[in-house]
């Protein structure tokens, strides 16, 4: 009888411990379910910055004066006294004419430069006839150049003479020079709906030259200290969009406005403080109050 007893509570011992392993064995297995249920994203948190509304043209360099010079008298080039690539001052002669004629002497005439500068291009060879009529050299003034903008008209609120813009040019991709606008027509064309602007870049280093090609950026407003996010962070299209934003490791969602966009980066308008978490990377599979798992992105 004692052993029976004795029995019957290892039996009952057993199934107690079986039972609680079992239920440990349950809580385990839910602990893993709810790790795995979070959702990896990367997030970037929300910082300020400068943005800048602006518009963007190409156009030529032009050199701020050139002109072609012209020999005073009709006969022929005896000496070229200038070189392409020459400095030259206004006055200064550029080649030499012999005018005599038949039982006539004269002495040589001058082909004075009518500005100073470079000589850009002789046109002419020596033993060549040239009359008043034939250009005999080009000269540019290349202290400083100039592009010409044609602006359509929906901008010309946003522009004014005096206002800075940025030129770039394929010869010195890591450079940028500064022009200004120093001349805005006073009519619109009205075939292309676009207004002349003329924009002058002091070149005392004569980087640029007359013929280059130029890509020129006009800033038309700033946003100083304006909430910036990284455009794949803002899903759906105006006027609802929208970000999640990280609290306690769970997905918010948000409704933004967005502003400027610069780059790779949008203006927030409304929506986001300083300091949020905004997902950047894994937001197509979030829902609101998801559980995530968060990793920063570092922009």
């Amino acid at each position: 009888m004692n052993d029976l007893k004795g029995f019957l509570r290892i039996i009952t011992a057993l199934v107690f411990l079986l039972a609680a392993f079992g239920c440990q064995k349950k809580e385990i297995i839910a602990i893993k379910d709810s790790a795995s249920e979070a959702i990896p994203v990367k997030v970037v948190t929300v910082k300020s910055g400068t943005m800048q509304e602006f518009i963007d043209y190409v156009a030529n360099v032009k050199a701020q004066e050139e002109t072609q010079v012209f020999p005073k008298v009709t006969g022929k080039i005896v000496e070229k006294v200038k070189q392409e690539g020459d400095p030259v001052v206004k006055g200064e002669t550029i080649a030499l004419v012999d005018r005599d004629e038949t039982g006539l002497k004269f002495a040589q005439a001058a082909v004075e430069s009518p500005l100073s500068g470079v000589v850009a291009r002789v046109l002419v060879d020596i033993g060549a006839n040239v009359s008043p009529q034939t250009p005999v050299a080009l000269v540019v003034d290349m202290e400083k150049v100039k592009v010409f903008l044609d602006v359509p008209e929906k901008y010309l609120p946003s522009i004014s003479v005096g206002m800075s813009a940025t030129v770039g040019v394929e010869a010195y991709p890591d450079e940028t020079f500064t022009g200004t606008i120093v001349r805005i027509s006073p009519i619109v064309d009205i075939a292309t709906r676009t207004c002349p602007v003329e924009i002058a870049i002091d070149n005392k280093e004569h980087k640029l030259r007359s013929g280059m090609y130029a890509k020129v950026k006009v800033v038309t407003r700033e946003y100083k200290d304006a909430i910036v996010l990284l455009k794949e962070a803002v899903l759906g299209r105006e006027p609802q969009q929208y970000v999640y934003v990280i609290k306690d490791q769970k997905a918010k969602l948000r409704e933004v406005k967005t502003g400027v966009r610069q780059g790779p980066y949008l203006q927030i308008v409304e929506g986001l403080t300083l300091g949020d978490k905004v997902v950047v990377m894994g937001q197509q599979r979030l829902r609101e109050g998801a559980a995530v798992l968060v990793e920063e992105n570092g922009e």
